[in-house]
This record gives structure tokens, C-alpha cells and sequence, in this order.
């Protein structure tokens, strides 16, 4: 049973209201003014709030801005209920994030169409969602039914880029969000020397280049193509909007971005406190893992220049440290190529 939140300081109306909601099979709880309400919603966090605007103690704007700021309230859907019907209130209301208006006098059809409208667009969102094309797209659909955004259903076509071209350089200012269809990226940065240290490998499934959009900085790296690669921009307006418009579309939007976030973290801790020998080792297992499809034994096809970056070490120690691997029969060395023949020797043999 979806439970309503119904602040209303005039008492016919509340109770006349409350009763219509209810053998409609809402739980209603009631508050008299907006004080009241704010602390029945922090003891029950309600599905919907139907809000008067002039009230005393707190009027409705005044709750609405507490409940934007409250991350256990924000993201309810929320309903003023006016008598006035001047263009500016609405326009202040919408501003600040109200879904809706009842204009009173109004009949019963009314409230619950407004009431079953809004429940229902706040229910289309899914608890998660996959990060390949379909999610993205499904997530899209869903949080421009919650948001309104207009501009989310345009522009989701592919942009095919060739191997070893640019998607941006360091120092190029941010103007989108990345998602990647097929193939790889990397991203990497060059000291003074020309040295190139890589900071993130991406495939099918990954986002990159939020950072700098949200830290509102120029890029702090470069992005270039291993492979022909498929992406689909996102942009930054539209990022903007997906994580300032609506708390439940911004927590599912948040869950996309942070896919592999964790696994970035442990990559970087490792770098700083584990011995080469595991840092090349724990390199070719997520490369391994990574690349896994219907091929048991994958193609691990990067440069040693490229996995001494990845590791953070030298190449001629890489180059030592591969040779000590292929020696033991863990890894098979091609050329450029390398094949993880047993990776939970490869695994036990870090220590």
C-alpha cells in the first residue's frame, strides 16, 4: 500500500481530501502545517506529498526546498495543492522541482488521476540497470518519462572511430560523456619526458570521461582508440540534467557510472603498495578476465610500453617479470600477444 503524505492547514479540506485518498487504498498520514508534515516525513518516509503553499509556521515552498535538501526525503514525488493559480507560483514551484499542481476547488477524478500519474512515473525506474546499449537506452526512456527531459530521446546513434585516433586530449575542455559500444579505449597521461602513464582501459560497457565534467575542469587526460571502436555520446547538459533533475534518476544514473569504479581503486592501491611481481600478475588477470568471452584463453593484445604503464613500472621490469611468467608455463608469450594459460597458478604464484 503506497502511503501519502498529505500537508494541508485548512481542516476540511485535509480531512475531505484524506478520505477520498483512503477508499481509494492509500495510507494517508496528515499534517496541519509544513513544520508538522517535514517531521511525519522523517519518521515515515512517504511514496507522495500533496502540499498546500500557504500555510503557516512553513509554507509549501518552504517544505519542498527541506525535502530537495534531505537526502532521505529528496526524489519523493510531490504535488502542490493551491488555491492561487497566479503564473509565477507555478513557475517557482516547477523551478524548484514540484511533479505537479491541483488548482482547488477540485473533484475526485482529479486528485487521483494527478495522485495514480505521478506514482506511476516515479515507479518506472528499475532497481538496476545493464550497463550494455539496452540499458542505456531503457535508462534513458525511463528517466525522460520521470524527468520530462525532452532532449534524452535524441541523439544515441553510434560514432564509429577508427584504431588509434583521438576522442580527446588533455587539456581539451569537456563536452561530453562517453559510453563505450564496442572495442577499447585508454586513457593516459605524458609527464615533462614524453612518458605516457595510463589511467583507465575501457570496453563495452564503460563510461568514461565524467570526471572532468564533474569537477567542471579541463581534461586531465587523453583518450585514444586501441581498436575501431563504437561510442555514444552523452552530452554535458544532458549529464547535468541527469544528475541534478531528480534524486532516483541520479542514484541509477550514479549505479551506471560506478560499473567498474571499484575495481579502479583496488587497480590504484595495488600500484602503490604491492610488489611488481604481483602488480604484473594482478595486470594480466583483469586484462585476462576482462577480455574473456567465448574464448577461455584470450588475446592479451597491448604493448609491453602500454602494460609497463598499466603496471607502473618499467618496461625492461615488465619484459623480466613476463619472461619469469612464461618460464613457470603460467602465461603464453606471441610475439606482441599474451595468453593466461593458468590463471589460478598465475594467481597463487603473486606471493
Amino acid at each position: 500500500m503506497k502511503t501519502i503524505l498529505l500537508i494541508e492547514d485548512n481542516p476540511d479540506i485535509r480531512e475531505n481530501t484524506a478520505e477520498i485518498l483512503e477508499l481509494a487504498s492509500y495510507h494517508v498520514l496528515t499534517a496541519e502545517n509544513g513544520k508538522i508534515g517535514v517531521e511525519k516525513a522523517l519518521q515515515t518516509r512517504p511514496d507522495l506529498v500533496i502540499c498546500d503553499i500557504m500555510m503557516p509556521i512553513l509554507d509549501g515552498f518552504g517544505v519542498l526546498h527541506i525535502f530537495n535538501k534531505n537526502p532521505d526525503l529528496a526524489g519523493i514525488p510531490f504535488i502542490f495543492l493551491t488555491a492561487k493559480t497566479e503564473r509565477a507560483d507555478f513557475r517557482r514551484g516547477m523551478e524548484m522541482g514540484a511533479d505537479d499542481y491541483l488548482t482547488k476547488p477540485f473533484d475526485e477524478i482529479e486528485l487521483l488521476n494527478a495522485v495514480e500519474g505521478r506514482l506511476k512515473r516515479f515507479d518506472q525506474m528499475r532497481p538496476t540497470y545493464e550497463p550494455t546499449k539496452a540499458g542505456l537506452v531503457q535508462f534513458l526512456d525511463d528517466a525522460q518519462t520521470v524527468t520530462g527531459i525532452g532532449s534524452l530521446t535524441v541523439d544515441r546513434k553510434g560514432h564509429l572511430i577508427k584504431k588509434k585516433q583521438f576522442v580527446y586530449s588533455e587539456g581539451d575542455e569537456p563536452m561530453r560523456l562517453y559510453f563505450v559500444q564496442a572495442g577499447r579505449i585508454k586513457t593516459f597521461k605524458t609527464n615533462p619526458d614524453g612518458k605516457e602513464f595510463i589511467t583507465g582501459l575501457y570496453q563495452a560497457g564503460d563510461f568514461f570521461g565524467y570526471i572532468s565534467l564533474l569537477e567542471q575542469t579541463d581534461q586531465t587526460d587523453s583518450a585514444v582508440t586501441l581498436e575501431d571502436s563504437e561510442l555514444i555520446y552523452i552530452p554535458r547538459e544532458i549529464f547535468i540534467d541527469l544528475l541534478s533533475r531528480d534524486a532516483e534518476v541520479s542514484r541509477r544514473f550514479v549505479q551506471l557510472l560506478a560499473n567498474r569504479v571499484t575495481e579502479r581503486e583496488q587497480q590504484l592501491l595495488g600500484m602503490a603498495y604491492n610488489s611488481l611481481r604481483r602488480r604484473v600478475a594482478d595486470t594480466l588477470l583483469r586484462l585476462h578476465e576482462n577480455l574473456k568471452t567465448a574464448d577461455t584463453q584470450p588475446v592479451i593484445p597491448f604493448s609491453r610500453d602500454d602494460l609497463a604503464s598499466m603496471v607502473g613500472t618499467a618496461t625492461e621490469s615488465l619484459i623480466r617479470t613476463l619472461s619469469e611468467f612464461k618460464t613457470d608455463g603460467l602465461i603464453d608469450v606471441s610475439g606482441t600477444n599474451i595468453r593466461v594459460l593458468q590463471p589460478e597458478k598465475l594467481k597463487r604464484s603473486r606471493w
